[in-house]
């Protein structure tokens, strides 16, 4: 079955990324609506948060032409002493919040590959797009969602990577660049990593028989035609419309992504278990110290961010998840940055097929 989206279906060949808890109903139909294609990222919620927005982005589209990522990580490992040290390092920091450290801390986020509620509320709500990020879900539940024809796509961040992606019989690749915002996309977190920049990455899927989509360190029309005219599919943006209205991002991580300097926005393990940029802050450098502990699993160190987050507020310990090039932000409402993001690509690409037909 041919899927029921196609990336030739797009009037601007923009993705806004996924972005689990910033990304809202709103955003993504905003998107959608402009001619771009608007995702909702669902590895932070259950499945009855997962329907709700999908239910709610339904609503504002009028069509279920939306996308949805879903985390495959490996689930956690619990390790009592490893949970306890890290705690035990944090704890100044609770106090310093004015609150003591929690007795102990769990696994927050549920691996799509070991949940079958999530999958029944993706199959009721039938996405246009279905991607996968830190790896693959069982084969059953790939057929599944191909059987309600979807298409469906996994993040990269490596050839191997890639071709695990091509023998699953998926549809598209996000090639992830190391200067991706948010959590790197890997497979294996504790494997090797060539940390390849966006456009190496690219040129080295090209070949491999997918539609490929650029990821990592893209903030305006001219940099997606860069990538475009170099092979690229379509493009996925996520750092750029954090800065939108119709975000979640609250007025701590607006104001601290507008303030944002090069170099930033760092590779960090410290928040939530596995590699992920965002903007420095005091957990960041904690993580970096030479005496931090070992880390506990993913995400079961996400939870112990969080709880010191919630303590004491502000950015000191936020996951406020940004890309290399966040210094490049443009606050704009999203339909007013498609509609940019168009004219630019055009502007760089007139020969793009959108740009010729008028679409």
């Amino acid at each position: 079955m041919s899927p029921r989206f196609q990336l030739t279906d797009l009037r601007v060949p923009v993705i806004q990324a996924p972005m689990a808890g910033t990304a809202t109903p709103h955003l993504a139909a905003e998107v959608s609506l402009a001619g771009g294609l608007g995702s909702l990222g669902l590895g932070a919620a259950n499945a009855a948060q997962a329907a709700a927005m999908m239910a709610e982005t339904r609503a504002r589209l009028g069509s279920d032409r939306y996308g949805v990522n879903l985390f495959c990580h490996r689930p956690a490992q619990a390790d009592a002493a490893r949970e306890k040290a890290w705690l035990d390092y944090l704890a100044p920091e609770f106090r310093r919040a004015g609150a003591e450290p929690p007795a102990r801390i769990t696994e927050v986020y549920r691996s799509f590959v070991a949940d079958d509620d999530m999958l029944r509320a993706v199959l009721a709500a039938r996405p246009a797009l279905v991607s996968f990020h830190f790896g693959l879900p069982p084969a059953g539940h790939i057929a599944a969602l191909r059987d309600m024809g979807t298409a469906l796509a996994a993040t990269a961040t490596s050839r191997a990577e890639a071709l695990a992606i091509r023998g699953a019989g998926l549809d598209l690749i996000v090639a992830q660049g190391h200067e991706a915002g948010g959590h790197r996309g890997i497979f294996d977190p504790d494997g090797p990593d060539e940390c390849l920049p966006t456009a190496a990455l690219l040129a080295e899927l090209l070949d491999l028989g997918l539609p490929v989509i650029a990821a990592g360190g893209i903030m305006d029309g001219a940099d997606a035609a860069r990538h475009l005219a170099a092979g690229a599919a379509a493009v996925q943006m996520g750092t750029a419309f954090v800065a939108c209205p119709e975000s979640a991002a609250n007025e701590a991580y607006r104001s601290r992504l507008a303030a944002a300097q090069p170099g930033d926005a760092v590779m960090t393990r410290a928040i939530s278990g596995r590699p992920a940029r965002g903007l420095a802050n005091r957990l960041t450098a904690l993580g970096e110290a030479p005496e931090a502990p070992p880390l506990p699993d993913y995400p079961i160190t996400y939870d112990a961010a969080k709880r010191l987050h919630a303590a004491a507020g502000g950015s000191d310990y936020a996951a406020q998840w940004a890309g290399t090039q966040a210094p490049r932000a443009r606050p704009m409402p999203a339909a007013d940055l498609l509609a940019l993001l168009g004219r630019e690509i055009c502007l760089h690409l007139p020969g793009l097929g959108a740009c010729q037909d008028g679409r």
